[in-house]
């Protein structure tokens, strides 16, 4: 379903909500108001183009083959090996399923006419964004927390005993790193000018997160002998490396990589979820404040 199919696709929803959203500009609707119409109707598009089905199936089919795979051996499961194992699932598979499903929330927007009758209306654009990605987030926070906690049920069956605490950390920790880069994808779909030109970029953008900057950055520490608050930055750099420091840091084993960097800092779980709300936030402001001189 694409928004310029609205009395076919949708009954009409784009056009209610356009003229809902002209009403409220006309009548002096708020800025809380403009934005949670737009979000609702991202929402309601994500539920019937069932993104929100898709994404649920997807999360939750894979941590519960993790976690039945990760108890299938002799003996008791073993939990943190199923962290360690859900940690690695959720560092690869969460940002390219966020970027994915964000990459045409602006410019397929523009391309299927929806943003020539949002821009038309007074309603400033970065409310546009900002509802776009709540709408979104909604829908992805959803999908992602449903995902990982029928993998937390599948793990209270087989396990024996379970710290609760630390799977709590590894959904929080995977809803983080799902809004992080669904709010990458919704500025590379602000900066883009064509689905495909977006499409492209963000894939260049999972490289870059999952693999590339971890490699400049242990290349870095491999060669020269850093200072810490240099190894913290390249930690707080990538949502990722935050991830997967903050999940991983209550568990014995953290592994080699950039957790094992982590190891040598002074990074608190605070500081990491800070780090985390940042890149949440300031993707979307820069994508804000960068719509206003998009043209359509």
């Amino acid at each position: 379903m694409t928004r310029d199919e609205p009395a076919e696709a949708d009954g009409g929803m784009v056009t209610t909500h356009a003229s809902i959203l002209e009403r409220m500009a006309s009548t002096g609707g708020g800025t809380i108001e403009q934005i949670a119409t737009l979000a609702r109707l991202e929402y309601r598009l994500s539920i019937r183009n069932r993104w929100a089905f898709a994404l649920t199936a997807l999360f939750g089919l894979l941590t519960g083959l993790i976690v039945g795979f990760g108890g299938s051996g002799p003996g008791p499961v073993r939990i943190d090996a199923v962290i360690v194992s859900l940690a690695s699932l959720a560092t690869y598979l969460i940002p390219l399923a966020a970027l994915v499903y964000g990459y045409d929330s602006i410019v397929g927007a523009n391309e299927d006419g929806w943003l020539d009758i949002v821009f038309a209306l007074p309603v400033p654009r970065s409310r546009v964004v900002l509802g776009t990605y709540l709408g979104r987030a909604v829908t992805l926070t959803g999908a992602t927390a449903i995902g990982f906690c029928l993998g937390g049920v599948v793990l209270f069956i087989r396990a024996a005993a379970v710290t609760w605490s630390l799977y709590a950390t590894v959904l929080l920790g995977a809803v983080a790193l799902a809004l992080a880069f669904l709010a990458v994808s919704v500025l590379v779909s602000t900066i883009a000018a064509e689905k495909t030109h977006a499409l492209g970029l963000a894939l260049l953008v999972w490289v870059w997160f999952v693999f590339g900057h971890d490699l400049v950055a242990l290349g870095l520490v491999t060669g020269i002998e850093l200072p810490t608050s240099v190894l913290s930055g390249l930690v707080l750099a990538n949502p990722v490396d935050i991830f997967r420091v903050l999940v991983l840091s209550g568990i014995d084993a953290t592994g080699g990589g950039m957790a094992a960097v982590a190891a040598n800092t002074d990074l608190s779980p605070a500081i990491l979820a800070l780090a985390a709300l940042a890149w949440v936030i300031i993707p979307v402001a820069i994508a804000a404040r960068r719509v206003r001189h998009r043209s359509l």
